[in-house]
């Protein structure tokens, strides 16, 4: 899917150099994004060439349009700790960030 973020750059999910989806927890009935707190509401983190990190957003519920927004280093290293994910070589400064 192509974005426009909020920083003017032009993104294509297709074409990101890393993706990282987001990490689910059961609740005793359902799978709840550990992002958005929701069954029904989900991310994804990105990595672009030009545009850095940017984060894509979307719904399960009908009539949502799905978006995406561009997120600092810190913020990316953020998301990914607080989904269980090991942190890439450029973003190992912030290693002690509790997720």
């Amino acid at each position: 899917m192509k974005y426009r973020l909020d920083n003017g750059s032009l993104v294509n999910t297709e074409k990101a150099v890393a993706r990282y989806s987001e990490a689910t927890d059961w609740d005793g009935s359902n799978w709840i994004s550990r992002n958005t707190g929701s069954q029904w509401e989900h991310e994804k983190l990105y990595k672009s060439k030009v545009a850095g990190w940017y984060l894509e957003a979307w719904s399960q519920w009908q009539g949502s349009t799905p978006s995406a927004r561009s997120l600092s280093e810190r913020e990316a290293a953020e998301w990914l700790l607080l989904n269980d994910r090991d942190l890439p070589a450029e973003l190992a400064q912030y290693a002690e960030i509790e997720g």
